[in-house]
């Protein structure tokens, strides 16, 4: 579901980048008032796991495309909605910054998608509530559905709002957006109750060390291995190509690739030294984040 500066255009991206980091401060804000130092390593575990998760594609049988967990309902059922939020913002940061996964022009268009939508939609109107009624299982697979849906969506709206999907095929992309992405919503779903069951059933220092190794686990030996089919997004726009009409003219554009370019000196190297690096990169952002929420804790309380 990762937005490429080829599909949104400034006139979209700008403002989305500006909703993003609007939102990124009220997070912190928010974030900072019980967020205490016993919470870093298991929140940068966490970010850690989502970010190696992410690069496991598993192929969607009979449809030729794949896809990957987002991650945004999980890290919120751990973390909590605020600092889940900034957990993805990290994600995506480094994706699109070192590996030129995702565009900077679109950043903040697939920060909304995939974070917003689902810390403070997804999770507060589905998952929480089930939760709360012990219904934990039921309330993850409904809030990852919801969440890569209402993410659906989003991107086909901010597709046509950049002039790169043609109105009169709008409907089928939608079509194909929802159809691609209730699959994988479900497989997130059950990997979401699972993974916040057993976050549940052991300390903080196991859980720091068992989604630490998972996550070396998973980039460094298990992701050369994901699907090589395109995602749900790359499938959508293949069965549509004909309406779709890339927006890679202008200084902006240009700039915002000329700029990624250098940027993503990651995607440059082997593959699996790649992968590790970028989730340390990851990790130094979250132990930083964790820092800063840590110090204003401890400033309010003094």
């Amino acid at each position: 579901m990762h937005l490429g500066n080829g599909i949104i255009c400034p006139v979209t991206g700008i403002p989305m980048l500006a909703v993003a980091g609007a939102t990124a401060f009220y997070a912190y804000q928010k974030a900072r008032k019980d967020f205490s130092k016993d919470k870093i390593f298991p929140a940068i575990a966490v970010t850690g796991l989502i970010f190696a998760l992410q690069m496991i594609n598993f192929a969607i049988p009979a449809t030729g495309s794949s896809g990957h967990i987002v991650g945004g309902v999980l890290l919120a059922a751990i973390l909590g909605p605020y600092a889940a939020f900034l957990a993805m913002c990290s994600i995506l940061l480094v994706q699109a910054v070192f590996f030129a996964d995702g565009g900077l022009l679109a950043l903040g268009c697939n920060i909304f998608n995939m974070g917003i939508l689902s810390c403070f939609v997804a999770y507060p109107l589905l998952y929480k509530p089930l939760a709360d009624r012990n219904k934990a299982v039921l309330g993850a697979v409904l809030a990852s559905i919801a969440a890569l849906q209402l993410g659906s969506i989003a991107v086909v709206a901010e597709g046509a709002l950049s002039g790169s999907v043609a109105l009169s095929s709008i409907m089928t992309f939608t079509g194909l957006m929802q159809m691609i992405h209730l699959p994988i919503g479900l497989a997130e779903g059950i990997a979401t109750a699972a993974i916040v069951a057993f976050a549940k059933n052991v300390s903080s220092k196991n859980l720091s060390y068992s989604f630490s190794a998972a996550a070396l686990l998973l980039a460094g030996v298990i992701s050369p291995y994901a699907s090589q089919k395109p995602d749900g997004l790359e499938w959508s726009l293949l069965n549509i190509s004909d309406a779709v009409v890339m927006q890679t003219q202008g200084v902006i554009y240009n700039m915002s690739e000329a700029l990624q370019a250098k940027s993503a000196v990651f995607g440059s190297m082997p593959y699996t030294f790649g992968s590790i690096a970028g989730l340390f990169a990851v990790a130094a952002i979250m132990y930083f984040a964790g820092i800063m929420l840590t110090r204003k804790t401890v400033q309010e309380d003094a």
